[in-house]
């Protein structure tokens, strides 16, 4: 598996560089250590349309995380590392489990901190056949290093912009002083869009190309402004923008007052008109009363699915 597997010794997958032998089983900030740990695989119905297509997005949720948001809805696998362990062959199998399944992509979520394996199990499956796009699922705390390793590997990105302030990312997040989160954010992105560029579809289906997120905060602590701004002089107006508004006082939000509340109505779409008026075409929306619907269980066998036991 070399070289990817010298990024773990010392661990520098991404832009903290904590400096974890995770070879020999010490765990790095985000709490991974030498095995590669997923929580759940399957069908997945809430990404964006032309990424969820009609037969949904083949989503692995990896455990941890190397952010720490304290809002996060999937804090049972980022913070608390519910899954399970598996191999690289393991892996590679469930990438030809999900196109069996029909799905019409292979969705990787929070792989930064397993890039190593990710990264050789894609190799694999695309030897032995599989064609199915590769999607890197991800908060944007990327190494350039690393993005750079994955060039050829992975069809579309789809990274979270989540704050304009450094101060406010180390703090809602424990982003790193050293390696500030806005920076790190926008060299990542600009590397992902320079692999593979706007995003393409065919058959209203994403086949390759970027589309940025960007989650609405209370109190306007994100800095959505001034993320598009930045998104229109260098990546371009026509770049794809998944607005979220999915925002839910979850975890330990309730330590941060303007935290402890949704956002309102107002505050969403008053960032919807700035991109109209700027001259963003390309952009997906959510209805607010859907929030609750993306928050999963991961104790569940189908932790999207209320009903499930």
């Amino acid at each position: 598996m070399q070289p990817y597997l010298s990024m773990l010794s010392p661990c520098r997958l991404c832009p903290r560089k904590c400096g974890a032998d995770r070879i020999a089983g010490e765990k790095g900030f985000c709490g991974a250590d030498r095995d590669l740990k997923i929580a759940h695989f399957g069908p997945h119905f809430g990404e964006e349309p032309p990424v969820t297509g009609t037969k949904g997005s083949g989503n692995i949720f990896f455990s941890f995380c190397n952010l720490r948001c304290i809002f996060c809805q999937n804090h049972q696998i980022s913070h608390e590392g519910l899954g399970r362990p598996v191999k690289v062959e393991e892996l590679v199998s469930i990438f030809f489990s999900l196109e069996s399944m029909g799905c019409h992509n292979i969705n990787l979520v929070s792989p930064t901190s397993y890039v190593p394996f990710i990264a050789p199990a894609i190799e694999q499956a695309k030897r032995r056949g599989l064609e199915l796009p590769f999607v890197y699922n991800t908060n944007a705390y990327d190494s350039v290093e690393v993005l750079e390793s994955l060039e050829g590997l992975i069809d579309i990105y789809l990274p979270d912009f989540k704050y304009w302030s450094g101060p406010i990312a180390e703090r809602l997040s424990h982003a790193s002083d050293d390696a500030p989160y806005p920076q790190a954010a926008r060299a990542a992105i600009l590397e992902m869009k320079r692999q593979v560029g706007d995003l393409v579809v065919e058959d209203g289906i994403a086949k390759k190309g970027t589309i940025v997120r960007h989650l609405v905060l209370p109190g306007g602590l994100a800095g959505s402004k001034q993320i598009f701004e930045w998104i229109g002089e260098h990546l371009g107006r026509s770049t794809w923008i998944g607005l979220m508004s999915q925002y839910l006082p979850l975890y330990r939000s309730g330590d941060y007052p303007v935290l402890g509340r949704r956002i309102r109505q107002d505050e969403y779409d008053s960032v919807v008109t700035y991109l109209i008026d700027n001259g963003f075409d390309n952009v997906f929306i959510q209805e607010l009363e859907s929030a609750p619907l993306f928050v999963p269980d991961f104790r569940k066998e189908r932790p999207f699915d209320e009903s499930s036991g």
